[in-house]
């Protein structure tokens, strides 16, 4: 037992047991968040004696008389600065991070009111971010810091329409913690459930003994498949995914659920876990792609290892590359890479009539309510699903991996329950970045001119399919580059194994291959004897070009803009004589290639307020805040009258999964067309005559299958181009600098948008120099969240944001979706620059011999 004061108030620790717990469990505090319980991630940071400390250490024991502070202690003064701010820097995405990065500048600020930019950095080192680049943060920091001196706090802005840097809708509940993801949910009777997993990648699963678990005090379930009252197959496109292993059944990676458990209590729940005995019959497993093809290689699914195949071809690339001056073929490798939200997978799910409501944490409500429709077998009113505050995603969240468990419990047992993941399981389960092997050759003509592109790429997915299909598909469409030719063929396969599964990850495929041809045009530029930036000028496809997937690409592009918007930042680095590295990239919005692709949007009245629903997840990238600036501006409503919905499934219209980059362009396009008939019906009324109305507006972007036999097929929408440089310090190989110029249309937001850029290229510098993922034999990560090798806040070099507004599309206003092309040019451009620094070529990441290799 233990006294201590949280908050100015004196408390009693019955127990032993760490602070988190205590403070979250006990005291509800639930700005402390719990991001990996492992001491690494600094989500949980509180203060203690003025110091900052991770609240996952510390066991309530060991602070007997000690002073504890969290955000909710916070005076109401420096709530208000923080939200300011934060607010006004664009320091929030997710904001899953963002209590413990406002403790952590406090404990700074309260001993030096007026610290440097490296001083405010270094304060948060302990801090992860993985949405924002840590740029933004570190500006709201200076900026409370700045308020704080002044003893003054200037006006938010108030022009909310289309193209201002306003606040996002959200800012104050993540900066102050209020907030709800679903971990934060307690309910009354509230049980906590969790899944046993596979003790091998295969294996036949002989027995399960759940008697000694089921006969635990406290403890209320232990379900296997035999329970499932549905299908067992979940998947987000193909049901090859089982809910749980049936008896008789074979295992396909150590993320597989074998039961699951729930009890009244956390500590009965893991002591009844224990309990459970699987009897296996271990069977040999597919480590890798070049194991899967094999002919007598075991089979991972019975329909076979090879989940895809994908083939694309425009013209004659062999004879093209026969007649070329200059031809290069090289091998490429990229790695697994993690997601690394800061948010564990979790989903609260209880009783609702004679069907569930879940709440949930993912990219995409109505997805999650039809795979629990097909397992639970209810139909569609009977499952409610309601997104709470989403805490990352980049991909990892498209699938689900708690929410069906949750909602199983729950509807059998009749309990509300609880589902989460430890970070250890959040690790091994849900679908990570497909590590690929690439070959591509790449033929010019004396001008540098590209005359073809020839590739082969062979993906792992991992145990399930996921997105494996439409990943290796825009691996492969992508391949081609942002350029103008017309001989192009790339074939691609994607063979399960019994590693974890990959899927969805920000770039979609693209960051894999832009790697190759970024890489193929550097080392051409020098034969053909031009600059890096002017092969790709030269090439660079423009309005009214023909891409080589043989679409005409329409006003809107701007990839040449972006290249001469980094023109004078190359010419500077070379001419103070620092090695600089430049790519280029282009990345569809919206799914395309044929696939239905639909936009909604309902508009209600009510209280005098117009209140947007959309059933599209806002998981940090401001959704919620686009959608606000589009009703302001398309409508002339204040913004105090708009209210913002998280995403449901039974009032909110289903706008399709967040990815893709399709929600600001799609979903932005649907609030235009409903703002259009509002727009009609207040020219005659006021908001408050139109109480109880409701508008209602919907786009689809119909677009044509791949290989449809046509001319010039359009395979998306819209898409939107980058230009990266990284330029290196001359002296030490560190980066300086990274400047990185995007083509978006009509930025809704241009704070975001920036944000946007910052956090997707500091993650891709992860993934060229430090993130790894290593996978032993048994087919197990061996890595934890403190050792995956992510950018900390006083690491990262200066980065500059361009942002190239190009009108010409004539949908969503003209924006252009951002969120993943943030990522894809980034690793080439590093790759080049420590090309230039060294004279050594780098075809695999992360990249080998540089100061950030790992030693």
């Amino acid at each position: 037992m233990a006294v201590f004061t949280v908050n100015g108030k004196t408390v009693t620790a019955e127990k032993n047991q760490k602070l988190l717990r205590f403070l979250r469990d006990e005291l509800r505090l639930t700005s402390v968040k719990d991001g990996c319980s492992e001491g690494a991630c600094g989500t949980c940071t509180v203060l203690i004696d003025g110091k900052p400390t991770k609240a996952c250490v510390p066991q309530t024991d060991k602070l007997e008389g000690k002073n504890i502070l969290t955000v909710e202690g916070l005076s109401d003064w420096e709530k208000k600065v923080y939200t300011w701010a934060f607010g006004e820097a664009g320091a929030v995405q997710c904001g899953f991070c963002i209590p413990g990065m406002v403790i952590s500048a406090k404990a700074l600020l309260d001993t030096n009111p007026d610290p440097s930019r490296e001083e405010a950095a270094f304060a948060i080192r302990n801090n992860i971010c993985r949405c924002t680049g840590y740029v933004k943060i570190i500006d709201g920091i200076l900026l409370a810091a700045k308020c704080f001196r002044e003893d003054k706090l200037p006006e938010a802005p108030v022009d909310w329409k289309v193209g201002s840097r306003v606040h996002r809708v959200d800012v104050e509940e993540k900066v102050t913690g209020t907030g709800q993801y679903p971990d934060d949910v307690y309910l009354d009777g509230m049980l906590y459930g969790s899944a046993v997993r596979s003790q091998y990648p295969r294996a036949r699963v002989l027995a399960i003994h759940t008697e000694e678990a089921k006969a635990l005090p406290g403890v209320v379930c232990v379900l296997t498949a035999a329970d499932i009252p549905g299908i067992n197959k979940v998947g987000h496109l193909k049901k090859d995914w089982d809910t749980m292993i049936a008896v008789g059944d074979i295992t396909h990676y150590l993320g597989d659920a074998i039961c699951l458990v729930a009890a009244k209590t956390p500590e009965a729940l893991a002591q009844a876990k224990a309990l459970v005995k699987v009897d296996y019959e271990e069977l040999p497993a597919v480590h890798n792609p070049q194991e899967a093809i094999l002919p007598d290689a075991p089979l991972v699914h019975r329909e076979g290892n090879l989940l895809a195949h994908k083939h694309i071809q425009r013209g004659n690339p062999a004879e093209a590359l026969a007649k070329s001056k200059y031809l290069i073929t090289r091998r490429f490798s990229t790695p697994w890479t993690e997601h690394a939200f800061l948010e564990p997978e979790c989903a609260v799910a209880c009783p609702d009539g004679d069907g569930v409501l879940v709440l949930s944490t993912d990219q995409g409500a109505y997805d999650t309510q039809h795979e629990i429709m097909g397992m639970l077998g209810l139909p569609a009113e009977q499952v409610k699903v309601r997104n709470c505050l989403v805490g990352g995603g980049f991909g990892g969240k498209e699938d689900v991996t708690v929410q069906h468990h949750a909602a199983l419990i729950a509807y059998l047992t009749k309990r509300p329950v609880k589902v989460k993941l430890t970070r250890a399981e959040s690790l091994l389960i849900h679908p990570k970045r497909h590590p690929m092997e690439m070959e591509f050759s790449l033929g010019c003509d004396e001008n540098g001119i590209i005359q073809g592109v020839a590739a082969e790429c062979i993906a792992d997915t991992g145990a399930y399919a996921s997105l494996g299909g439409p990943v290796l598909e825009r691996a492969c469409t992508h391949g081609a580059g942002p350029y103008q030719y017309e001989a192009y063929e790339i074939d691609g396969w994607a063979y399960y194994t019994n590693n974890p599964p990959a899927g969805a990850f920000r770039g979609f495929g693209v960051t894999q291959t832009c790697f190759c041809i970024e890489t193929l045009l550097n080392e051409m530029a020098d034969k053909v004897g031009i600059s890096p930036w002017e092969i790709r000028y030269r090439n660079a496809i423009r309005p009214g070009g023909v891409l080589p997937n043989g679409q005409i690409v329409d006003g809107s592009t701007g990839l040449v803009e972006t290249l001469e918007a980094v023109k004078p930042y190359y010419d500077e680095a070379v001419k103070n004589g620092d090695p600089v590295g430049l790519a280029c990239a282009m990345k569809n919005a919206g799914v395309g290639v044929g696939i239905p692709d639909t936009g909604r949007v309902r508009l209600t009245v009510r209280e005098g307020k117009l209140h947007i629903f959309a059933g599209a997840s806002c998981i940090g990238q401001g959704l919620g805040t686009v959608l606000t600036q589009t009703v302001c501006g398309e409508t002339g409503i204040p913004r105090e009258n708009v209210v913002y919905e998280r995403s449901n499934t039974w009032i909110a219209p289903d706008s399709g999964t967040t990815s893709g980059s399709r929600q600001t362009l799609f979903t932005g396009e649907a609030c235009i067309r409903a703002c259009q008939d509002l727009k009609k019906a207040l020219e005659e009324h006021s908001l408050a005559d139109l109480e109880g109305q409701e508008f209602y507006g919907e786009y689809l972007g119909k677009t044509d299958p791949l290989g449809a036999d046509v001319p010039n097929p359009v395979s998306h929408i819209a898409y939107g181009y980058a230009t990266q440089l990284c330029v290196l310090d001359k002296d030490t190989g560190r980066i300086k600098r990274m400047v990185a110029a995007h083509d978006v249309g009509k930025a809704v937001n241009p704070l975001s948008v920036e944000g946007q850029i910052e956090g997707g290229v500091v993650m891709s510098m992860g993934y060229a120099l430090t993130e790894r993922y290593p996978i032993d034999e048994n087919c197990r990560p061996t890595v934890k969240f403190g050792t995956l090798g992510l950018f900390r806040a006083n690491q990262i070099p200066e980065i500059k944001p361009i942002i190239v507004e190009k009108p010409g599309l004539n949908v969503g206003g003209g924006a252009i979706g951002i969120g993943e092309i943030t990522s894809i040019p980034t690793a080439p451009a590093i790759a080049e620059a420590y090309r230039r620094y060294d004279g050594e070529l780098r075809t695999s990441l992360p990249l080998k011999n540089t100061p950030y290799a790992k030693k």
